[in-house]
């Protein structure tokens, strides 16, 4: 027997600040097809950790959220780990990045850009 798994995406959000980045970046790299990535890969110093690249690419199995045009596009080994997540940018003393707000995670690093769950 297949199992099916559902999962309620209304629950995943990138921000406006976040999208108002991403059509940035992709106006002057002048590419109309770009979209921001995020997955989750091991390693870091929390266990699992957050990379972001900017991909053309959709892959069948991709989960894409939009906002304001902008698509931020989920691989579908890195969504279970980013339910109910935000994608937002910030600007500050570290510099400026996309950071993911999971709930999921029990434990992140000082940088937040590695969690475990």
């Amino acid at each position: 027997m297949t199992v099916v798994e559902t999962y309620d995406m209304a629950k995943m959000v990138l921000t406006d600040m976040a999208a108002s980045k991403v059509n940035s970046l992709v106006g002057e790299e002048g590419k109309v097809g770009l979209n921001l990535r995020v997955y989750v890969t091991g390693g870091g110093c929390s266990g699992f950790q957050y990379g972001f690249s900017f991909d053309e690419v959709l892959n069948e199995d991709d989960t894409v959220i939009e906002n304001h045009g902008a698509r931020l596009v989920i691989d579908s080994l890195s969504i279970q780990y980013l339910l109910g997540a935000q994608v937002d940018y910030v600007e500050g003393l570290q510099g400026s990045r996309f950071i993911v707000e999971n709930p999921m995670a029990s434990t992140t690093c000082g940088c937040g850009m590695s969690f475990s769950i």
